[in-house]
């Protein structure tokens, strides 16, 4: 694997710390939460960020759905307030059933 350069290791600990955040607001405020990942292109930064809130089941992420919105503005003014904006918040956090190695 290539090693990151000098942006690219600021852009990980940008985006580390915006997603440890939210996952330790998301565990306390959605039941049924059980972590937060993330995936992104480097080059395509920040337009290729994807945040996903995983759950433990269906019926939990089916619950948890209506707030998505509410969570996908938290992304937004997270990362907003480290300097990064998300042209369109909607496409860059997820609610998934599916972990990062599926």
């Amino acid at each position: 694997m290539k090693k990151l350069s000098a942006v690219q290791l600021k852009q990980q600990a940008l985006v580390l710390d915006v997603a440890d955040r939210l996952e330790e607001q998301g565990r306390a405020e959605i039941p049924g939460m059980t972590q937060c990942w993330f995936t992104m292109e480097y080059h395509l930064f920040p337009s290729s960020l994807l945040l996903c809130f995983q759950f433990e089941n269906e019926q939990a992420l089916e619950t948890a759905k209506p707030d998505l919105l509410k969570w996908q503005k938290r992304l937004s003014g997270a990362m907003l307030k480290k300097g990064v904006i998300l042209k369109d918040m909607r496409k860059h956090l997820i609610f998934t059933t599916k972990g990062p190695d599926d």
